[in-house]
């Protein structure tokens, strides 16, 4: 199925409602596919057409859903692009795709334009919330008003096999990657999801960026279900509890920093969360000491799960009809196959650590414009994950660690996971990210890079001596570095790159012998 056709089905199905809900506003699905409809229309007539690509850079809003269903509607593909990146790595985007019109709000346009310094004939601009000073970029709204079309020419409309998004990795291990998702890709994922759930309809929170697949497939699953989304710019967690409240909210997907944030808000008994039954979580790692907490405190399930861009993007997931084993991230959702393989891509037994391939239908067909790339991760149909991982007796999915981020000590193989467990259980640890860095003698040296709770004087050698007393020696950091705070990405996710730059211009003058 499109993507465009969710909301026609929606429609169908379940008649007018307010589905979308942001700051005092709210948009029926009617509404939605009004405004949609009439912005697909404002795109053809600036000369967009199908196949051509279209950049929503946006902080989360209505407009973003409307751009969406619109650049489908038009036949165009949609390019989303976290408005928190720097111009440079704008500008990488806007050159490597060759997008015809970028969809912006005031705020941001400024960072828009210095991207697009040396950019050889400039997409068009159009700005979301009022006209820019400038003249060289368009009101959204004004661009309904003035180029609404009712009829979608039939012609254009895409199919299932279309690309509908291309989405780009954060491009922490080298230039991003544009990733291609069709329609079948991103409905049947959204379907499936669904299904494992065995979601109702309702109201839930869009706290995950709408410009990042995770968010994404929250507004596709919105449409199946007949659903509503309370759209929040950015993640405050006050305004959390009152939606959960107001709401009832019964579910919602975030990542472990906002659980995290919930967990820690000193206020939260001040609102009635009883409705709350589960929050999803992926994009990273949880400690299984922050699950426990937050399902003994607010008594709702963290269902964790697994995915990636390249799989649109939901592999695995628990459910609230099954088992949860804390440090799992789920089983297989419907339609999707996984396996543990070696490095000769034959498959390992149960219980065994090896690399997580993955096949189906959610599977994209590859990079944009990059076949060396798409080539290393596409074999005989199954998709190369790069995580590495392992399976226990009744098919749950255990993620042990990032491909790269192994880290090999003395020909040993070392995975960080297993330390930021352990240090997350000491009392004076609020955050921590183990990398390895290289080093003569051992090949590779862990680091912990540990954010102290306040006021807290924990010393290097204390967290040290508590991993020898849980882990064998040589399985445990031979430094920890304290930080104000671990960088991460839009949605929450720890670079480890940038971790281990800062570790190696810190630790690499020090004796390590």
């Amino acid at each position: 199925m499109s993507l465009e056709m969710l909301l026609e089905s929606n429609l169908e199905k379940f008649g007018e409602y307010p589905m979308l809900f942001f700051r005092n506003q709210q948009f029926t699905n009617i509404e939605t596919r009004e405004i949609a409809n009439q912005f697909a229309g404002g795109l053809r007539n600036r000369g967009i057409k199908k196949g051509d690509r279209v950049m929503v850079i946006l902080p989360n809003c209505p407009e973003v859903v409307f751009s969406y269903q619109g650049i489908n509607r038009a036949g165009a593909i949609i390019v989303p692009v976290m408005f928190t990146l720097h111009p440079k790595e704008i500008h990488y985007i806007i050159a490597n795709s060759g997008v015809k019109a970028i969809i912006t709000s005031s705020p941001i346009i400024g960072k828009v334009r210095a991207a697009l310094k040396d950019i050889q004939n400039p997409p068009l601009l159009i700005t979301v919330d009022h006209q820019d000073e400038k003249s060289d970029a368009l009101s959204f709204y004004e661009l309904l008003a003035t180029e609404y079309q009712e009829d979608i020419n039939p012609s254009i409309n895409p199919s299932e096999n279309d690309t509908a998004v291309i989405l780009y990795t954060s491009g922490t291990t080298g230039s991003p990657k544009g990733v291609e998702l069709t329609h079948k890709n991103l409905s049947s994922n959204a379907e499936n999801s669904a299904k494992h759930n065995e979601s109702e309809r309702g109201t839930t929170l869009g706290v995950l960026p709408l410009a990042h697949v995770y968010g994404l497939t929250v507004t596709n699953i919105c449409m199946l279900l007949g659903g509503s989304i309370v759209i929040f710019p950015n993640f405050d967690v006050k305004e959390i509890f009152a939606a959960i409240e107001k709401y009832k909210v019964k579910s919602f997907s975030a990542v472990p920093t906002m659980i995290h944030a919930m967990l820690s808000y000193p206020d939260s008994d001040q609102y009635d969360t009883s409705s709350l039954e589960n929050v999803s979580s992926g994009s990273a790692p949880l400690p299984v000491v922050l699950l426990n907490a937050f399902q003994e405190k607010f008594k709702a399930k963290i269902l964790e799960g697994y995915g990636l861009s390249e799989a649109a993007p939901i592999v695995t997931a628990h459910n609230k009809n099954i088992e949860i084993k804390p440090g799992s991230v789920g089983v297989p959702i419907p339609g999707v196959e996984i396996r543990i393989v070696d490095e000769t891509g034959h498959e390992l037994p149960v219980g065994e650590v090896g690399e997580l391939i993955v096949r189906g239908d959610n599977v994209t067909p590859g990079y944009f414009n990059n076949p060396v790339e798409t080539r290393k991760i596409l074999k005989d149909s199954w998709l190369y994950t790069g995580d590495m991982a392992k399976v226990d007796e009744e098919g749950y999915l255990y993620i042990v660690d990032r491909k790269k981020d192994l880290i090999i000590r003395g020909g040993f193989n070392l995975y960080p996971r297993d330390v930021e467990e352990v240090l997350n259980r000491h009392s004076a640890v609020l955050e921590v990210s183990v990398v390895g860095i290289p080093d003569e003698r051992m090949g590779e040296e862990m680091v912990a890079c540990v954010v102290k709770k306040p006021d807290d004087e924990v010393t290097e050698q204390e967290l040290i001596l508590y991993c020898q007393e849980h882990l064998a020696k040589n399985k445990t950091p031979r430094h920890v570095m304290f930080m104000d705070f671990l960088p991460r990405n839009g949605v929450g996710k720890i670079l480890k790159t940038h971790l281990r730059q800062k570790v190696r211009e810190v630790i690499s003058p020090l004796d390590q012998n």
